[in-house]
């Protein structure tokens, strides 16, 4: 870590910068959170089209900006760290950003904060990235807290989302006819192809919990919401809504989420949700974006797809990991 003693108080006016996906977002709201209850400072975030909406649902976020490319989108940022008199900018990503550095080389701010990389020069303080191997995302990210002064706090290491209340009211009428019984999700979207793990697998995975005592919803989105059709019936498929926040609030009812690696892993971590999830490793030793401090197993291909993990391979660990709950 640089020795630069940064200089950061209440009055202080951070940028933090986190373009890409909505888990990218959510994984960096316990930073976010940390920052803002012990240095008060007053956060903006500079987002992507695609995940901006996380951090306006981030009690710790009081501005959110989205990132636009080009010299009309640069003219954008440099009037808003002028008329926010932004002292200090953090990139928040745990690898090198084109667009990152771009937006760094082309604004002059007092402090700049990040993990350290090749692009390493642009930044006034940096702390090294803990092993990837063996650290999860979130902690990784939390590691820049230091750059703040601060210590991260592991224990409080939560994913910080406010659902609004017209999402909760909708998935609780959907929801509430089947509280009587333990609910599972199954989410059957994770944003690719790849991460799809097979209609007969699905229509087989169901058939299977016949023999407990539960309910189950399938969540999906417009583009599967035909296939969802044919591995259930309508009443057990949540409706599918392109209001991430509705999708969130439905997984947030739920006693147990069955998914491919996708945002709301998260969402439920956050809630203290057990997860059996899904995932692609394909070409990384990188630790996989599990659910961070909740109860959690998965299936893990080194392949680049979902679609050779057979069905009793799953089953039989999923089952198993069901049955725990069930009995508890």
């Amino acid at each position: 870590m640089n020795s630069d003693k940064p200089i950061l108080d209440r009055d202080s006016n951070v940028l933090f910068i986190r373009l890409n996906r909505i888990g990218d977002a959510l994984v960096t709201t316990p930073l976010l959170t940390q920052v803002k209850q012990q240095i008060r400072c007053k956060v903006f975030v500079l987002a992507d089209k695609k995940n901006h909406f996380i951090f306006e649902h981030c009690p710790a976020v009081d501005e959110t900006y989205i990132y636009r490319k080009g010299l009309s989108g640069l003219k954008e940022i440099k009037s808003l760290i002028s008329k926010n008199n932004i002292d200090t900018i953090v990139d928040l990503h745990d690898d090198l950003s084109f667009s990152v550095s771009y937006i760094l080389r082309s604004v002059k701010v007092k402090q700049v904060f990040g993990l350290k990389k090749k692009t390493e020069k642009l930044y006034t303080q940096t702390v090294s990235k803990p092993d990837p191997t063996r650290n999860h995302i979130i902690e990784r990210t939390l590691e820049i807290s230091k750059l703040f002064g601060l210590t991260p706090d592991y224990r409080k290491a939560n994913v910080y989302y406010k659902f609004n209340s017209d999402s909760l009211k909708y998935a609780d009428d959907i929801i509430s006819p089947l509280e009587d019984n333990f609910l599972l999700g199954i989410n059957i979207t994770a944003g690719s192809d790849a991460r799809f793990w097979g209609k007969e697998n699905f229509i087989r995975l169901i058939e299977s919990l016949k023999n407990y005592k539960l309910n189950y919803l399938l969540f999906t989105n417009d583009e599967y919401y035909q296939t969802a059709k044919e591995i259930t019936s309508k009443k057990n498929i949540f409706p599918p809504n392109q209001d991430f926040d509705i999708f969130a609030a439905g997984i947030s009812k739920l006693n147990m989420l069955f998914t491919p690696d996708t945002s709301v892993i998260h969402i439920a971590s956050m809630m203290k949700i057990p997860v059996f999830g899904l995932y692609v490793k394909y070409n990384t030793n990188d630790m996989i974006w599990s659910p961070y401090d909740t109860d959690f197993d998965s299936i893990v291909t080194e392949e680049p797809t979902l679609h050779n993990v057979s069905y009793d391979e799953v089953k039989n660990k999923f089952i198993t990991f069901l049955e725990k709950h069930l009995n508890v």
